[in-house]
């Protein structure tokens, strides 16, 4: 989530007469882990030799379920629809299972089993797609009498794969389905490649020090993984990585410049021709848009974006860059307001002529202290990760009545914990594994995976798994980890991604919780529940003093609530610039006539409110559109953060109606999942449709 790239254990309940239903003469000898059914994952079990067996079998068993729709003379459901989805979840829950793991905990085989499997569900993946004998027992399905009186989640399935068929060449003469399988092959193999690269120039930079003065203004938890990390490379003094742990609190604490500045140029820098030889990613970004184009124009959409957003609410490019361009003409001003009131107390009070852009975010820490009475780091001492997590918990059983309960299961590594989420009455919804610690191996950012989805088959139910992953960093000294209130406010987001997946109640799995949700309403749930770490009721309860166990004060709060939106026009614009050069390389980029670098410089000279260092290559990492879903979409944080802001407001209204209003933002929205358009969902909860107003007046960009 991010992506949504984006639990637990006995997730599937049934008699042994419903258990029987899963058996048939596709359930295979319980030997491949991969290959199970009937538990949840057994992660410590996976090897990288059980991929490619795996994969070749369930490949097989789902080409001999297409073969078995193409002979079935009146298609209905159950003779055509439901073999098919039974026999590709299976596949992909597979795969997902391999593509987590790749993600997680990445050594050299895992990688390298990865690879070889890539271009296999790829070429699986387009001969669906292309699939014309299918695609015409759908149409005959969706044209029968009997269409409009399949569920409603049902008719969604089949109207989705009616699209996505359109969309994946089922119409295209057999030269262009040709070209068309190896255009999506080979950008299987870039997007694999751009994050390989991202995560080896990440793990592979070291900064050493020996000076103990370099330390001075880090957290004792920074000071301890960098002493460690030196320890390990058998080396005296402190070695510094990129890991975000460690990264972002040198930015806003380090004292000493030269740290902050070679962190900074080598994060910049990373998986460019300034990096090291081999993992650069610029040809590869070249190429993927190149080949994005080509994959479009086979399709008649003029542009990458027109393709993209044939699945999303919005309709058009230039609707999307009205929306993001409307919204930069409230943050620029303020952002420049900003960096100029930053620059002038950088020079009054810091000693800093010039403020690099290795300055700016200590000199914002050392400002929003100096405007509002605390730090960052005096905020993070009073959140526990243990606290926290029991704060979480509390929050999601008060909106929607469902308890988080510590379960057992395998795991892929000793940090995770695994969760079934209970509801009122008893009843298992599914279950949620959490990995909260940066690593090497791992991917950075935050996110939520799919393990499996709900999915019934007569009277057996698949209860949904989901993976909830962060890169937080590690108490020291025995300490329990600390988290920053940005932190905090990570957990709470991915967390609502895990409650949209979790909380379905719709039983076919191309259509429950996150599958067929619009993607840019995808992060609607998770920027909702944002809005929890900033009420006061959620937050003393969720807090305890690391060496006291004292709650935050009062105070503190409101001095926080008072600096909520301290720098917000900066930081939008930075989201705007990303989600213009995401739209306009995908949109309107000529290869033949631009680079990306310069097209990234133009739109910064459009929204930014400083101009970057000569040597920033953000796209060479931009790992949300080059390795990650949001390919033409990453302007959905805005236009979703819209909608959430609308729904927050609906809660704010009346505090003593908190549990009704939760329980119908759980039956109209994260119960429907992608059974009907999000809009339809939105108007269910509200009664009209969105509106920009409750967003601009919560980041205090309008009165």
């Amino acid at each position: 989530m991010g992506a949504v790239q984006n639990p637990r254990h006995r997730a599937f309940h049934a008699s042994t007469a419903a258990t029987d239903i899963f058996s048939s003469r596709m359930q295979p000898a319980m030997t491949n882990p991969l290959l199970e059914l009937d538990s949840l994952p057994r992660f410590d079990a996976i090897l990288p030799a059980h991929v490619t067996p795996a994969i070749d079998e369930l490949i097989g068993h789902a080409d001999a379920a297409m073969a078995h729709a193409e002979t079935v003379v009146l298609p209905t459901w159950d003779n055509l629809v439901a073999p098919l989805t039974y026999a590709n979840e299976r596949l992909w829950r597979a795969w997902r299972h391999v593509n987590h793991l790749q993600a997680v905990v990445n050594t050299p085989e895992i990688r390298q089993a990865f690879n070889e499997n890539l271009p296999k569900m790829t070429a699986f993946g387009t001969r669906f797609g292309q699939h014309a004998m299918l695609y015409a027992q759908y149409q005959r399905l969706a044209e029968s009498p009997a269409f409009p009186d399949l569920h409603p989640a049902r008719r969604q399935v089949v109207n989705h794969a009616l699209r996505d068929f359109r969309l994946g060449g089922v119409a295209l003469p057999e030269e262009k389905k040709l070209r068309f399988a190896q255009v999506r092959q080979e950008l299987s193999r870039l997007s694999a490649k751009f994050a390989e690269n991202v995560l080896d120039a990440t793990d592979n930079y070291t900064y050493h020090v020996e000076d103990a003065a370099a330390l001075d203004g880090l957290p004792p938890e920074v000071v301890a993984t960098a002493r460690e990390k030196a320890r390990q490379q058998g080396r005296t003094g402190w070695a510094f990585g990129l890991q975000m742990p460690v990264y972002l609190p040198v930015q806003m604490h380090a004292k000493d410049r030269s740290l902050r500045r070679a962190l900074y140029l080598a994060s910049i820098a990373r998986a460019s021709e300034l990096d090291a030889p081999g993992r650069d990613n610029g040809p590869l970004v070249d190429q993927t848009l190149a080949l994005r184009a080509e994959l479009a124009g086979l399709l008649g959409f003029d542009n990458f974006a027109s393709l993209s957003l044939a699945t999303k609410m919005a309709e058009t490019p230039a609707q999307v860059l009205d929306f993001v361009r409307n919204l930069a003409s409230h943050a620029r001003p303020m952002a420049q307001r900003e960096r100029a009131e930053l620059e002038a107390f950088a020079r009054g009070e810091l000693g800093l002529n010039t403020v690099e852009p290795w300055d700016v975010t200590w000199a914002s820490v050392k400002l929003k202290q100096d405007r509002y009475g605390f730090s960052p780091q005096e905020v993070k001492q009073y959140f526990t990760e243990p606290k926290v997590l029991a704060g979480l918990f509390g929050t999601i059983e008060s909106l929607y009545g469902v308890h988080f309960e510590s379960d057992t299961a395998p795991v892929w590594h000793e940090d995770v914990r695994l969760y079934r989420v209970v509801d009122a009455d008893g009843r298992v919804l599914g279950h949620c594994y959490m990995d909260l610690y940066a690593r090497e191996g791992k991917r950075s950012g935050a996110w939520m995976d799919i393990s499996r989805n709900r999915q019934r088959r007569g009277e057996a139910l698949q209860t949904p798994v989901a993976h909830l992953v962060c890169n937080f960093g590690r108490g020291a000294d025995g300490q329990p980890a600390t988290l920053g209130h940005d932190e905090v406010i990570t957990l709470f987001h991915e967390m609502g991604h895990c409650l949209h997946q979790l909380l379905t109640e719709v039983d076919e799995a191309d259509v429950a919780g996150v599958a067929g949700v619009e993607w840019d309403a995808v992060e609607l749930p998770s920027q909702f529940m944002e809005n929890f770490c900033w009420e006061w009721r959620n937050l003393e309860g969720m807090s305890a003093h690391v060496e006291t166990g004292a709650p935050i004060p009062f105070a503190l709060f409101d001095r926080m609530l008072a600096a909520k939106n301290f720098h917000i026009g900066m930081t939008t614009s930075r989201h705007i610039e990303f989600s213009l050069l995401d739209m306009l390389l995908h949109s309107e980029f000529d290869s033949a006539a631009d680079s990306v670098l310069a097209s990234h410089q133009r739109i910064r000279d459009e929204v930014a409110a400083a101009p970057a260092h000569e040597s920033d290559r953000f796209t060479r990492s931009f790992s949300h559109i080059f390795a990650g879903g949001y390919a033409a979409g990453y302007y959905s944080y805005k236009w979703a953060e819209v909608l959430s802001a609308d729904v927050y407001d609906a809660f704010t209204e009346d505090p003593n109606q908190l549990a009704t209003i939760g329980a119908r933002f759980r039956s109209e929205v994260l119960a429907r999942g992608g059974s009907r358009p999000a809009i339809e969902n939105f108007r269910a909860f509200l009664g009209r449709d969105p509106d920009m107003t409750a967003l601009l007046r919560q980041g205090g960009m309008v009165a």
